[in-house]
Order: structure tokens, then C-alpha cells, then sequence
């Protein structure tokens, strides 16, 4: 979108005035219709002519400028994403919890604790568990979410895949993203927790064998992946790129990271998460996204099992894996970037107003409840590094 503030530009419609060029016309038409109705509070449909002024009862003669009805609206559709990251933290942190205590009581065999995040028990009640709280921490804030932005699905989700070349680009960036991220080796996470848990409790048979297990890694790497996605990448990323697709990629990228609590995780999960969002506007598919989402899980599940082999030469082999993985995928990227060098087209929404990007995400970030819950994960995050 590229609104200009000179003396010739009478009047700012910022629905019609924005660049609709990155995306295919049937997603571009119903984007347009939601963004028109004007009973949607979080539809950015601000229009005005610079020439006149409107009466309003008890402050007089009001000429509302551009970059306030701006601040405005993110204003109101960062308050929707602020309570839909709270529902996540409450119910990933406190009711999660307080479920597994009453179970534990009742007398299943599953157990937990308040200053830990650890499950412990019987394999099928933890990832019973793992499976029910994932689920509930993403599925309660996605249905918040819809039901306050109205926004339909033709417009929530880009399902048309427009340039499978950028598809293809993505997933070689999620490789060598995943690989780079991993350099470290200092992250954690619960797919790692369930591993080390079902090869300790049977070591004499592969984890392979033990059925849960099973359940739990085609779970975590393929519904979750899929739920992640539809949330991320959805209604939230909608409502959010009207003020631009740059501005979306980087707030979602961010509430990505923050959500994962655990600061060995958030480098790792911001990167993947701005991949998965350019993967998605440059293809026009969140299918995209979901396929980056998935190559990142299943890249972090081989690594795991790499690193599962107590031999001589385990440096060796995990060092030579991320090689491998890392030039794939950086090859990859650079081969399809030279191959469609000088047909290439920019597929990312400018958004060109009176805020600057760095005001807009000023905006964005210190909207409450949103500072409660940067707050929050930071905690949750320290928390976790002490436990």
C-alpha cells in the first residue's frame, strides 16, 4: 500500500490504495469485501478527504488524520492477539497443571508440578497429556481469534498456490534454517523430553517399537505442525497485513517465539516462523508454511536420533548431518534463486504511510495485554532455565 501525503492527494482510501499485485484475484477480492465492512472493528477501511471535516456531537468539527484511525486499529487488533497469547500461556502453564494434578488425584498415573514443567507417570497418561494440552493451548485462542476478527475462510487462509517454485525455496530455507539454528546445541524440547523418557523406561527395545511414542512423534510433526500454521499464519496474519506484509511477518514471527516460553527454543522458532510467513505470501499457500513447519520438526526428530547413538563417533555423525542438511538446503535456495533469476517478482505487500515500520511495531508491542504477555514468556522462559 502506498499512501503519500503530499498536497495533490485529496483523498486516502486505504482498502483501495493497497498493493493487492502479491496475491491471486479471487483471495484478493474477498480480502477487499471483509476489509469494507464497516461493523468489523478490526477491518482497516479508513477513508477521508483531506478537504473536509466531520461533525461529531460533543468535540465539534473533527478531522481524524491517517496515522491516528492507523494506531487505532492495530491498537484494537493487537488487544484480540494479546488475549489469545494469554489463553495460550494460562492454559499451556496453569490449567494444563491443575488437569494433571485432578487426574492424579482421581488415580491415573500421571503427575506433575506447579515450579516444574515436567510430566511424569505411565508413557500412554503422558502423552495423553502432551497431546491434550497442545491441542487445547492452540485450538481455544485459534477459535478466539476467528470469532472476534469475522474473518471468513477465503480470506483467513491462502489456499491457492501461485508460485510452486517459492514453495520449493522455502522448504531448501527451512533446511538450511534448521540447520543453522541447531549449531548450538543447547536447545530442549518436548519431543527430545519424550524420546530420552520411552528409551529410558525400555532400554533393551527401540522406541520405535513402543507404540505411544509413535502416536506422539506423527502428532507433534504433522497436526501440531498444522495447527501451528492455521494459527499463525491465519485470521491474526490477515488482520495484521493490512498495515503491510512486512509488519505482519515480523509481529507473527515474534508471538511465535515468545509462545514457545524457553530461550533455547526462540531463536529457532522466530527464524522457522518468518520462513514459513515469506514461504506462504511468495507461494500464496499456507500450505507452504505448513511443509516448512514440518521439515523443521522432522529435521529436529532426526537430529535426536542421531545424537542417540553413545558411540566414539557421535560428534562426527551429528556435525556431518547438519553439513549435509545446510548445504541441501542452502544449494537448494540458490539454484532455484538463479534459476528464476530476472523472472522473479516482488511478492510482498509494501505499506507505505505517515508511521514509520519501527512506530507500527512500537504500536503493536506495547499494546496491552500484549507487554503482559512478552512479560509472561520472558518469565516462563527464566523460569525454565533455573527449573
Amino acid at each position: 500500500m502506498k499512501v503519500s501525503d503530499t498536497s495533490e492527494d485529496t483523498v486516502i482510501d486505504v482498502v483501495e490504495q493497497f498493493d493487492y499485485s502479491t496475491q491471486n484475484e479471487a483471495y484478493n477480492e474477498n480480502y477487499i469485501t471483509w476489509r469494507r465492512k464497516i461493523d468489523i472493528p478490526y477491518a482497516f477501511n479508513f477513508t477521508r478527504n483531506r478537504k473536509e471535516s466531520v461533525f461529531v456531537e460533543g468535540k465539534g468539527f473533527e478531522n481524524k488524520s491517517f496515522p491516528v484511525a492507523e494506531e487505532e486499529c492495530i491498537g484494537k487488533i493487537m488487544n484480540i492477539a494479546g488475549i489469545a497469547m494469554f489463553i495460550w500461556i494460562v492454559v499451556d502453564n496453569l490449567i494444563s497443571r491443575i488437569g494433571v494434578a485432578v487426574f492424579d488425584v482421581i488415580g491415573f498415573d500421571i503427575h506433575t508440578s506447579f515450579v516444574s514443567t515436567a510430566i511424569s507417570g505411565g508413557s500412554t497418561e503422558i502423552v495423553t497429556a502432551l497431546i491434550l494440552i497442545s491441542l487445547f493451548r492452540m485450538l481455544i485462542p485459534a477459535h478466539y481469534l476467528r470469532r472476534k476478527l469475522k474473518m471468513p475462510k477465503r480470506v483467513e487462509f491462502m489456499t491457492t498456490l501461485n508460485h510452486a517454485s517459492d514453495m520449493f525455496g522455502a522448504i531448501f530455507m527451512a533446511l538450511a534454517v534448521s540447520a543453522i539454528t541447531s549449531l548450538p546445541s543447547i536447545y530442549t524440547n518436548r519431543t527430545r523430553d519424550v524420546f530420552n523418557y520411552f528409551r529410558d523406561i525400555n532400554a533393551d527395545a527401540s522406541v520405535w517399537d513402543q507404540e505411544q511414542f509413535v502416536i506422539y512423534t506423527i502428532f507433534d510433526i504433522i497436526i501440531i505442525s498444522v495447527l501451528s500454521e492455521l494459527f499463525f499464519r491465519g485470521a491474526i496474519f490477515g488482520a495484521l497485513r493490512q498495515f503491510g506484509d512486512t509488519f505482519a511477518i515480523i509481529v507473527t514471527s515474534v508471538m511465535s517465539g515468545l509462545l514457545v516460553q524457553d530461550f533455547r527454543e526462540m531463536p529457532a522458532a522466530l527464524m522457522i516462523s518468518a520462513v514459513a510467513s515469506i514461504g506462504m505470501l511468495r507461494s500464496g499457500s499456507i500450505f507452504t508454511a505448513i511443509f516448512v513447519q514440518v521439515i523443521f520438526k522432522m529435521y529436529r526428530l532426526a537430529l535426536i536420533l542421531v545424537e542417540a547413538d553413545t558411540t566414539d563417533s557421535l560428534h562426527l555423525m551429528r556435525n556431518g548431518f547438519i553439513l549435509i542438511v545446510f548445504v541441501i538446503g542452502a544449494a537448494g535456495a540458490v539454484l532455484l534463486y538463479l534459476f528464476r533469476r530476472g523472472n522473479d517478482v516482488h511478492r510482498i505487500a509494501d505499506f507505505t504511510s505517515e508511521l514509520s515500520l519501527k512506530e507500527r511495531l512500537l504500536t503493536a508491542f506495547r499494546t496491552f495485554p500484549v507487554s503482559a504477555d512478552i512479560c509472561l514468556c520472558i518469565l516462563a522462559a527464566a523460569i525454565k532455565i533455573i527449573v
